[in-house]
């Protein structure tokens, strides 16, 4: 699914409403497309020149049209004519769908209307819409039945057909932070490092931080740091391919000492340094500009 440097992939996502498509955008984000829900039709033509206009910095779009903006309709197929003429974009219709009783029961569980009959049944609705897609369906490229998949199993088939690169898209963000200032509300692992030797205590590092060689040092000396280093890489080696597997685009594991300025800064990066080689990796010191004692 690879495009060249001057060719835009333009990806619509439509078909049958209750199928999957806010799986299908979210997979799409988490690959780095510019995502857009429920484009009307009547605009696609405007929204071409708008990429066009931005040059590389929409290089991968996606775009769900659906029956919610059934008065514009019509409007797609002629767009859809219009952009054949077009080199520098290469577009693809991705359409999702489901039985009929499949989505009857998915409409159920979440005790919506179906948006072509929002005072019938919802089987009203579906049958409906299924002849108003007919057409579209039939031009499409890719073609999603989702009866019988999971969120996560549609999140993959999406990453694996449409990415345009082999890099792993998930992402281990690796922050330290100070207990002081409060947990991190986004933090998906929390490992609290306080028990370990505090160079706050040594006048020399006091008013250094772990990115300072010294105290990184003193911080991964200790037989206790070493012991808790390797059980807990031994641990997140076995999670991280569990969360991913899952559909996480991204798992925050937060490292907290007291102040947010030396242990937990030092293992910060060395966590970051294991994980580097198999993970795209961020690191985040929430804390350490915070030192209210620089004394």
């Amino acid at each position: 699914m690879s495009t060249g440097s001057s060719t835009t992939q333009l990806v619509i996502i439509t078909g049958m409403s209750g199928a999957g498509k806010t799986v299908a955008i979210q997979s799409f984000e988490d690959l780095g497309f510019f995502c857009v829900d429920n484009l009307p039709p009547t605009l696609l033509s405007k929204f071409l020149e708008l990429m066009k206009e931005s040059g590389s910095k929409m290089n991968k779009v996606a775009l769900v049209m659906d029956l919610r903006g059934r008065e514009f309709f019509d409007h797609l197929f002629q767009a859809l004519d219009e952009m054949t003429e077009v080199d520098w974009v290469t577009p693809q219709i991705l359409f999702l769908d489901a039985a009929n009783e499949v989505l009857v029961r998915r409409y159920k569980e979440t005790r919506r209307t179906h948006p072509l009959a929002p005072s019938g049944l919802p089987l009203e609705g579906i049958e409906q819409e299924r002849k108003l897609l007919e057409e579209l369906k039939g031009r499409a490229q890719v073609t999603y039945y989702t009866s019988a998949m999971k969120p996560r199993e549609l999140r993959e088939r999406i990453i694996k057909e449409f990415s345009s690169t082999t890099q792993s898209t998930f992402t281990v963000n690796v922050m330290s932070f100070g207990f002081k200032y409060g947990i991190p509300i986004d933090a998906d692992l929390v490992f609290d490092v306080r028990f370990l030797p505090n160079p706050h205590y040594i006048d020399s590092m006091r008013p250094k931080t772990g990115l300072d060689q010294e105290v990184y040092d003193y911080v991964c000396k200790w037989s206790e740091t070493q012991k808790f280093f390797e059980k807990t890489t031994d641990l997140l080696s076995f999670m991280l391919p569990q969360y991913k597997r899952e559909g996480k685009s991204q798992l925050v594991i937060a490292i907290g000492c007291t102040g947010g300025q030396h242990r937990s800064v030092a293992l910060t990066e060395r966590f970051a340094e294991y994980f580097k080689s198999d993970y795209h990796t961020v690191i985040n010191h929430r804390d350490i500009e915070r030192r209210k004692d620089p004394k």
